[in-house]
């Protein structure tokens, strides 16, 4: 697994969002100049978000985002995976994204990257937003 700018990106947004669950939307202006993330490149962000449900927008100038349901209830891994893929380190010991590879001629290995597939994907399914939120915010 290796996660990709979008979900780092995603992840600072999510995190603010959830930070802020109780009040309400947060306009996106709010979250590109706290964390410097492109504004075009976090709206697309966030229209893969919406679209899975993780977020809610609103019109208007009370609008913005906000998260579609409870921090508690949305995991890391939920997120890796809309936005990069697999968890796994190689696809042969994926649970949800497998393809064939040659790496499974040896047990040996697949062994060791199943090992480091489970621990990743138990941490990960185990870690909600929730979980993120600063004690100072």
């Amino acid at each position: 697994m290796k996660l990709s700018m979008k979900s780092e990106y995603a992840f600072l947004a999510l995190i603010d969002l959830a930070a802020n669950y109780s009040q309400g939307y947060m306009k996106i202006a709010e979250i590109t100049e706290k964390r410097s993330i492109p504004r075009k490149y976090l709206e697309q962000i966030m229209l893969i978000l919406k679209g899975s449900g993780y977020v809610k927008s609103r019109m208007g100038p009370d609008g913005g985002y906000k998260l579609g349901m409870k921090p508690e209830d949305i995991s890391l891994a939920e997120v890796i995976r809309l936005l990069d893929g697999a968890l796994a380190p190689v696809l042969a010991v994926s649970e949800y994204f497998y393809e064939s590879s040659i790496i499974e001629q040896s047990h040996e290995l697949m062994e060791v990257f199943s090992d480091i597939r489970i621990f990743i994907a138990n941490r990960l399914e185990n870690t909600s937003l929730k979980d993120l939120i600063p004690l100072n915010e």
